[in-house]
């Protein structure tokens, strides 16, 4: 392909990348192709000869396109968003033009220094403490990895590194010198590794206990309540730490969370930085790779307080290949460049603002409609909830107690869930019947699970599931770019024609 011929591919590219955007809505969000759909329509080989792009760009629609399942679409409420707009677009194609491995600042100085200064923009932006930017005198500074998994891997090794560094340095100052001698210390240390622990709580997303596989060391899940909306606590982090303590293990690394996967809960960043003071050597990472774009909205701006005792790479931004586990990297920076001067700031917040809005929109019509119940409090445009069965519409949601096996009373919280994450109203009609319990909530999982299998099946709208404790529940999150109320409310109406007719019992879905 010469240069001509690259400009009128190019151009045919972008022309049919429009034509997809704009009719996005009409395909299908879901694919639904089977497992291995793709090779019997590709040749056993690649072609001798080359092909010409308008050869190749035919195969994009009739081959490639039914196996996607449409991220940017309105429809699509599942998972999170991974937006994608025309300026970020236009971004892949210059750091496609421009590519260089940028491990090191002599690579492209221009790689590097766009990158420092872009995330001093967002950290200004996000109003994160001053000592996350490059210029703090305690040397902050930001990276662009892969991915929020890579840098959690990336952190929890320097996280493991430090920890060993500096326990070791305290127990090497206890000692004599003079009647230990290296390969003792070095004995010390491996002891010291095999007891480090990292922690999540139990709604903290799974890379954490992936990167601890990788990490090589132990991870230990932590309990959260639906009395704390699912949200981490000072009390329960300390309760943990001086468990862990006591039992000879060394946690070294925590991962808290702003806008879990399952709920959105967010983490109580304040209390457990106060715990951070009487654990100094524990390095907390904050995993805000979904909602951490509300901190730009000022009334959301409170959520950091706590942030400065929190952990951060550090030393001066010449050589990005220290702060990843990769050697070379992509010139990513300009994507954030791109899309920052074609919205601005005000263009941003309205974005992120117009989305959370529609989200308590749709939370609304939740609340008001008998048919679901709301597990979670709803955040960030996120709302989660399950199915009622008909019992539970007719008798209400009164306030109800239930006792525990040990010997504890659950209350009714929040949007209606119990201590454990029992819907209230399954646990008003069962009273202190674990046998009942049992029964009802299997039914209850299997109406809201019906409901969801059978909503994606129709493929009009995308949506994902979760369980919450031991509760079923569907999520719809939208903040995609195209989505607008009537997309929500469109999900809305399937939702609740949906739930009827498993309810009263039409279609294999129903039997439950």
């Amino acid at each position: 392909m010469d240069a001509e011929q690259f400009r009128r591919a190019a151009h045919s590219a972008v022309d049919e990348i429009i034509d997809y955007f704009s009719t996005i809505e009409t395909r299908r969000a879901l694919s639904n192709v089977e497992p291995g759909y793709l090779r019997p329509l590709l040749p056993s080989a690649p072609p001798e000869e080359g092909e010409k792009w308008d050869d190749i760009q035919k195969d994009v629609e009739s081959k490639i396109m039914p196996g996607l399942t449409h991220w940017q679409s309105p429809n699509f409420m599942a998972f999170f968003p991974a937006n994608a707009t025309y300026p970020s677009i236009l971004g892949e194609m210059y750091s496609a033009a421009f590519t260089a491995p940028a491990f090191n600042w002599l690579c492209s100085p221009a790689c590097t220094e766009l990158e420092t200064i872009v995330l001093d923009y967002m950290c200004n932006l996000l109003h994160l403490p001053e000592s996350y930017l490059s210029t703090s005198a305690t040397g902050g500074g930001g990276v662009i990895q892969g991915s929020a998994s890579e840098a959690i891997v990336t952190v929890m090794i320097a996280a493991r590194e430090r920890y060993v560094r500096q326990i070791s340095k305290l127990s090497n100052g206890d000692r004599n010198h003079a009647t230990v001698g290296k390969k003792e210390e070095e004995e010390a240390e491996w002891r010291l590794r095999s007891r480090l622990i990292a922690l999540g709580s139990e709604m903290s997303h799974s890379s954490t206990q992936k990167a601890t596989m990788i990490a090589g060391v132990k991870y230990r899940s932590l309990i959260v309540s639906a009395a704390d909306d699912f949200a981490l606590t000072g009390r329960g982090l300390k309760e943990a730490l001086e468990k862990l303590k006591s039992e000879g293990l060394e946690p070294f690394y925590l991962t808290v969370t702003l806008g879990t996967t399952s709920t959105c809960a967010i983490d109580h960043f304040k209390e457990i930085a106060e715990v951070k003071k009487e654990f100094p050597n524990l390095w907390i990472h904050v995993d805000a790779a979904y909602a951490g774009a509300a901190l730009i909205l000022e009334e959301y701006r409170g959520l950091t307080e706590g942030f400065e005792l929190f952990d951060s790479t550090s030393g001066l931004v010449t050589d990005y290949r220290d702060w990843q586990i990769p050697l070379g990297r992509r010139f990513r920076a300009l994507k954030i460049w791109f899309v920052m001067r074609s919205y601005g700031v005000r263009g941003l917040k309205q974005h992120v603002k117009r989305h959370i809005d529609l989200g308590e929109q749709f939370a609304g019509w939740v609340r008001d409609d008998g048919n679901f119940e709301i597990i979670a409090t709803p955040r960030f445009a996120l709302t989660v909830l399950r199915v009622k069965l008909p019992q539970e519409r007719q008798e209400g949601s009164a306030s109800f107690t239930r006792n525990r096996h040990d010997g504890r009373t659950e209350t009714k919280i929040n949007e209606g869930v119990a201590e454990n994450g029992v819907p209230a109203t399954i646990n008003s009609n069962i009273h202190d019947s674990t046998d009942g319990y049992a029964k009802m909530i299997a039914r209850a999982n299997a109406a809201t699970n019906a409901v969801y299998e059978k909503i994606n099946a129709g493929g009009e709208i995308f949506l994902t599931s979760a369980m919450i404790k031991d509760v079923c529940a569907i999520r719809v999150v939208s903040a995609n770019e195209q989505t607008d109320e009537k997309h929500l409310r469109k999900a809305f109406d399937i939702l609740v024609r949906t739930a009827r007719a498993v309810l009263s019992g039409q279609g294999e879905e129903a039997k439950i």
